[in-house]
C-alpha cells in the first residue's frame, strides 16, 4: 500500500474501510457548494472509491488519489489527489471534511504530495483547476506556491447558472516546499 508520512497526516491508498467516511464527507452542505447535484449523489462517491482504489493497483500508476488520515485519531478526515498527464503535468485536487476545516490539514497534505509529485515522479508542473468563487481552494494552491494563469469566463453551467474557472499552476524549477 502506498504511503507517505507528515507531521500529523497519513496519506495512502483508499481501502473500502473508507467508504462510509467519504461518502458522508460528500453529503455535507459546505462541500456541496461548488459541485453540480449529480456529482454528490452518494452512490457516485461510492463508485468512486472502488474506482480508486482499482487505481492504485494499475501499472504503470496515473492516479495517487488518497485517503488523509489524521495521525492523532486514526480517521479519515479527507483526501487529496495528483493525476499524472502527459507531457510530465499533473493535476491535483483534494476534499477535507468539514471538521477537518482550518487546522492547515489540507495545506499540509497536499505540500507532501506535491513535493512527491516533483522529487520522486520528476512531475515538471502540476496544476489545479477551480470554480472562481472557491477561495479557500485557491487561498491553498496560492500558499503551495501555485500562480493563477486563466481564469476561463461562465466555464461551467450548474446549480441553473454559468460560473467562472480558474487555473493555478506551479513549475518544479519554481517548487520550494512552500
Amino acid at each position: 500500500m502506498f504511503k507517505i508520512e507528515t507531521k500529523r497526516l497519513i496519506l495512502r491508498d483508499m481501502t473500502p474501510n473508507d467508504e462510509s467516511a467519504f461518502v458522508s464527507m460528500s453529503q455535507d452542505s459546505k462541500y456541496q457548494r461548488f459541485y453540480d447535484e449529480s456529482d454528490c449523489d452518494p452512490n457516485k462517491y461510492r463508485e468512486l472509491t472502488s474506482l480508486f482504489i482499482a487505481q492504485a493497483s494499475e501499472n504503470p500508476r496515473k492516479s495517487y488519489q488518497l485517503a488523509v488520515e489524521c495521525k492523532q485519531s486514526g480517521e479519515f478526515i479527507g483526501t487529496v489527489c495528483l493525476r499524472l498527464e502527459g507531457n510530465q503535468q499533473a493535476s491535483m485536487g483534494c476534499a477535507f471534511s468539514r471538521e477537518s476545516q482550518g487546522s492547515k490539514f489540507s495545506h499540509e497534505a497536499a505540500l507532501a504530495l506535491a513535493d512527491f509529485g516533483f522529487s520522486r515522479l520528476a512531475v515538471h508542473r502540476i496544476y489545479a483547476e477551480t470554480i472562481s468563487r472557491n477561495l479557500p481552494a485557491i487561498k491553498l494552491c496560492k500558499s503551495l506556491g501555485m500562480r493563477q494563469e486563466a481564469h476561463f469566463r461562465e466555464h461551467r453551467f450548474f446549480k441553473e447558472q454559468w460560473w467562472d474557472t480558474v487555473v493555478l499552476a506551479v513549475l518544479r524549477t519554481e517548487w520550494n516546499k512552500a
